[in-house]
């Protein structure tokens, strides 16, 4: 039969299932066993190739079984088995042509650090305290988003305003695949509500930006400890105000990319640094990913999922109770959204994001 997959992406997939065998036969391998930081790279990379190959085998499988068919249909054989091949043929047809969207549905959540844990970085922009008292929300957004999604959190640093607001809130999100969800987030949002504040019912524009960045693997970021500047500093809480005596703080400049992070949730300064440096090679990998994409995509710039920080991508309309999500020019009510219950956002945004992924491939 001809193929239902277009014959680049079969060549793509034929390539996987050689690395595959190629990468299997280097796990076997006692001197690659003897290296920790090797093993991790090719089980990382064997995961992003296992279940792609095991759908492209039974999608040949399929495809093999209605060429069969076909030539049981050929003038001279069995009638009754030319029969039998005809009244099978449609079911197994119908068959590979879902195998083969399960199989290209596959394909693409193999690519990229889409299967990756994130940080979310969320910063305060135009509005002041409005804009701080913003951020919190979104912040709880993403939260109650997390638990209904079973992901973990771990907060790494927040700065307080004397309102109740956050000037910036950063948090590492743990679980399956959360980069795939949660990358559709980096971009601006902007939020058009009556403050608390306003006596008078006006409605006020304030914005805050989201960085999504998915986390990097200890072997993949090496720092050179030469490159690190630390500095142990009071945690502290709103107005600057002094929260603990003790130097619990910990910021980490990264001297040759001018990297500055910095981390006071926990008690411990030893667990402060190492959460400090989590994130400092997290950001790194992110500068190097913003660059590879930039260099793939130049001539090709797909709104959804590219991760543009610079781009206005929703539009929280309070007295409207809407969500617009720009890059869908799509409405969504704003209370659930709120609530953490993003899913109907996400499915569209998934479904944009795949018809261009599938134009990639």
């Amino acid at each position: 039969m001809n193929e239902i997959l277009r014959p680049r992406i079969v060549a793509k997939l034929d390539s996987m299932v050689a690395r595959l065998n190629e990468l299997t036969a280097l796990a076997g391998d006692p001197e690659v066993l003897q290296d920790r930081d090797r093993m991790i790279a090719i089980q990382r990379e064997l995961g992003g190739l296992q279940q792609p190959v095991h759908c492209y085998q039974q999608y040949r499988a399929l495809v093999d079984a209605i060429a069969e068919h076909r030539s049981l249909l050929e003038p001279g054989d069995d009638a009754e088995l030319a029969e039998l091949a005809r009244s099978e043929l449609p079911a197994l047809v119908q068959r590979a042509e879902v195998e083969a969207e399960a199989l290209i549905d596959s394909l693409i959540a193999s690519q990229g650090e889409n299967l990756r844990s994130a940080v979310v970085e969320i910063r305060a922009g135009t509005g002041g305290e409005e804009a701080a008292l913003w951020v919190r929300d979104l912040r709880d957004m993403y939260l109650r988003y997390a638990e209904r999604m079973g992901w973990k959190i771990d907060p790494i640093s927040e700065a307080e305003t004397d309102m109740g607001g956050l000037k910036e809130a950063i948090f590492r999100v743990q679980g399956n695949g959360v980069f795939n969800y949660l990358r559709f987030e980096s971009g601006g949002h902007r939020v058009q509500r009556v403050p608390a504040t306003e006596s008078q019912g006006r409605i006020y524009t304030s914005a805050a930006t989201v960085a999504v960045l998915p986390e990097a693997d200890d072997v993949e970021i090496e720092l050179n400890k030469d490159d690190l500047e630390f500095q142990a500093v009071r945690a502290s809480g709103p107005g600057g105000q002094n929260v603990n005596k003790v130097s619990s703080a910990v910021r980490v400049t990264h001297k040759p990319s001018g990297l500055v992070v910095f981390c006071q949730e926990e008690r411990s300064q030893i667990k402060n640094k190492t959460k400090a440096l989590k994130l400092l090679k997290t950001r790194l990998f992110d500068l190097e990913r913003q660059r590879l994409e930039s260099a793939r995509s130049a001539e090709r710039r797909s709104q959804v999922g590219s991760g543009d920080r610079n781009m206005r991508v929703r539009t929280y309309n309070f007295p409207q109770s809407r969500l617009t999500d720009h890059r869908l020019a799509q409405n969504f009510p704003l209370d659930p959204i709120l609530e953490g219950k993003l899913e109907p956002v996400m499915a569209a945004l998934l479904a944009a994001d795949r018809e261009h992924r599938i134009e990639e491939l």
